[in-house]
């Protein structure tokens, strides 16, 4: 039978396949996943509950709900000085992933080139591809933070480029940037014309400054296909609440091609996450002063057991260096699941550039990230290191240095 070539030469997603390995095994500290490790909020959860006992069980606008719509304006507006008309200008959709895939098939016409820097999260270069486009990946390295710069934008931007996609804080490597950062890469995508899709997920998640939202910069507005969502703020993985926001006539194809496919999220997510909006801020601030804490120590110890990592500015990860190891991403996260049962995620599952890296999830309880700190050290015992272990992080010391066998 013949099925999509397209489809065919996809991968599938390189996090999922490695943990298809994972399943069923026991006594595993996983700190593979990308998700809070906090319940969402009681009173999100009871507003859930009461929807359904008060018969909120049928569509809604195609849009999304006109109340959650308006919440979300009226957030932005609050929060960053943000204007958006709820009524065209915000689109509810399934989760942030949906809305990126709406975004590329509204903007990309067959062959246009949309720029993405590498690592970059699993489902970008395979979208743009499935919308008809060329992913065009942007190396990123740790010397620069894993910062995307305006000389990169301009080098790689030909005449077939569309857009650029800019997830910050960044998954995997926790990325983010500064205002001035972000006015320096506006004046890139001025240049060039470039429409931009800012994947800001993570956005409350930032732990160092302020989190500026692209279209909050001059010109940018117009420009800027902005996503966001409850996911990650609001420990609400599983409700599939996401939302966009941009230019009228943008989102109002984003529209047209969702009502073909989902045609709306689900009514009681919805109106979950306009309690979340309304009350959830001070759930977001003590994950958030968590999540620090967490960072400082992960960061610690990872370094201090050989395993370079710079520090995160935002989200949940770390992206430290395993190359001391001489095991390519692949073979290291293998090897460390089956000799000391901690799942991580190679590198390579958010590109080619990967390589020789590994992302670490600190969205787990300190107590897991201890233990498997201290099976991490336990599993690099046969490789040379480059740095001595700190007492003052709380794992036990190594005797001595071995080399590899």
């Amino acid at each position: 039978m013949k099925t999509s070539k397209i489809v065919e030469q996809i991968p599938p997603s390189g996090i999922r396949a490695f943990f298809d390995l994972v399943l069923g095994m026991k006594d595993i500290i996983s700190l593979g996943v990308g998700e809070p490790d906090f319940v969402t909020p009681w009173n999100v959860r009871e507003a859930a509950i009461y929807s359904l006992e008060g018969g909120y069980t049928s569509y809604t606008s195609n849009k999304g709900l006109l109340e959650l719509r308006q919440d979300i304006s009226r957030h932005l507006k609050h929060k960053h000085s943000l204007e958006y008309d709820p009524s065209d200008e915000i689109l509810i959709t399934v989760g942030v992933s949906e809305a990126f895939d709406l975004a590329l098939r509204a903007i990309i016409n067959k062959g246009d080139h949309i720029l993405i820097p590498e690592p970059y999260y699993v489902s970008y270069g395979p979208l743009v591809t499935l919308a008809g486009g060329k992913p065009i990946f942007i190396k990123v390295n740790p010397e620069n933070s894993f910062k995307i710069t305006p000389k990169d934008i301009l080098k790689h931007c030909g005449d077939r480029t569309k857009g650029i996609v800019l997830n910050y804080p960044n998954n995997p490597t926790g990325a983010s940037y500064t205002k001035p950062e972000l006015k320096a890469i506006s004046k890139a995508v001025i240049k060039r014309s470039l429409i931009m899709i800012s994947d800001e997920i993570y956005g409350d998640l930032t732990y160092d400054f302020n989190h500026t939202p692209f279209p909050t910069l001059p010109h940018m507005k117009e420009r800027t296909i902005c996503l966001n969502g409850f996911s990650k703020s609001y420990a609400m993985t599983g409700w599939r609440i996401g939302y966009a926001c941009g230019p009228k006539n943008i989102i109002s194809l984003m529209t047209k091609i969702h009502q073909y496919t989902m045609l709306c999220a689900p009514i009681m997510s919805q109106m979950a996450a306009r309690e979340a909006l309304k009350s959830g801020e001070r759930s977001t601030q003590e994950m958030k002063r968590e999540y620090r804490r967490r960072r400082e120590f992960i960061i610690a110890g990872l370094n201090e057991i050989g395993l370079t990592c710079h520090k995160p500015e935002g989200a949940f990860y770390a992206f430290p260096s395993i190359k001391i190891s001489g095991l390519s991403s692949m073979e290291f996260a293998k090897e460390l699941l089956k000799k000391e049962r901690v799942a991580l995620v190679p590198g390579t599952a958010f590109g080619p550039s990967g390589e020789g890296y590994a992302r670490i999830s600190y969205a787990a309880s300190l107590s897991n990230i201890k233990e498997a700190l201290l099976r991490i050290k336990r599993f690099l015992a046969p490789f040379e290191r480059t740095k001595p272990l700190d007492k003052s992080s709380g794992l036990r010391p190594e005797q001595g240095r071995r080399t590899k066998k």
